[in-house]
């Protein structure tokens, strides 16, 4: 059964390469992401995981704990660490989750038949405090994921949550935002005092709200 924008991300316990983790409770009240990778020693997946070891800053910043998976055995993912660390340029500092049983595979749907019977697919699983499912995402073997992405998918679904607002097309961090439809004028005119833009009665612009 796939799982859904607002879904709770399935728990689960399982070994890693910084030891055995209880999914909910390693995440607490952070945001993680769940990423797959098909197997070890692949070379779009090894690229993959050198930057997102680089960009640990920018996820600790956003309290972003970050998981990847594989369906891989432990010494598998050891093994495959040292090609990381001298390819990349930069060890793995995030657990490496060992699912050569499928257990995590098969909870969050990542063996799609029609793109491999036995190995998991690409996908990216943005999970928020609340441990509801966020923000899902499946790439094809070929294309390696754009993490630049992903943390500005993290940023909108940051502030959004914090405020009553929506990000537009190619939107960045500092740029104007949209007042969702629910927030009346009236209540608009309470939060927002200076007043905003509107290119249509739904259409209505203020800048992004600074926490």
């Amino acid at each position: 059964m796939s799982i859904r924008l607002g879904d709770e991300a399935p728990n689960f316990t399982a070994a890693t390469t910084e030891g055995t983790i209880d999914f909910h409770e390693w995440k607490g009240d952070s945001w993680a992401i769940l990423f797959s990778h098909p197997k070890d020693f692949t070379p779009v997946c090894t690229t993959e995981l050198g930057t997102v070891a680089r960009l640990k800053d920018e996820f600790d910043r956003r309290d972003v704990k970050v998981v990847g998976l594989s369906v891989d055995p432990l010494d598998s993912h050891v093994e495959w660490a040292d090609d990381i660390a001298e390819t990349q340029g930069q060890a793995l500092n995030f657990p490496l989750i060992a699912d050569h049983d499928r257990v995590v595979s098969d909870l969050y749907d990542l063996i799609h038949p029609n793109a491999n019977d036995t190995l998991t697919v690409r996908s990216v699983f943005v999970i928020g405090p609340d441990n509801k499912v966020k923000l899902t995402l499946t790439y094809p073997a070929s294309t390696g994921r754009n993490f630049d992405e992903i943390l500005r998918v993290v940023d909108s679904l940051q502030l959004t949550a914090q405020h009553q607002v929506a990000t537009p097309a190619d939107w960045q961090q500092g740029g104007d935002v949209i007042i969702v439809p629910a927030v009346s004028d009236e209540d608009a005119a309470a939060r927002y005092p200076d007043g905003w833009r509107a290119d249509k009665p739904y259409l209505r612009w203020v800048p992004q709200p600074q926490d």
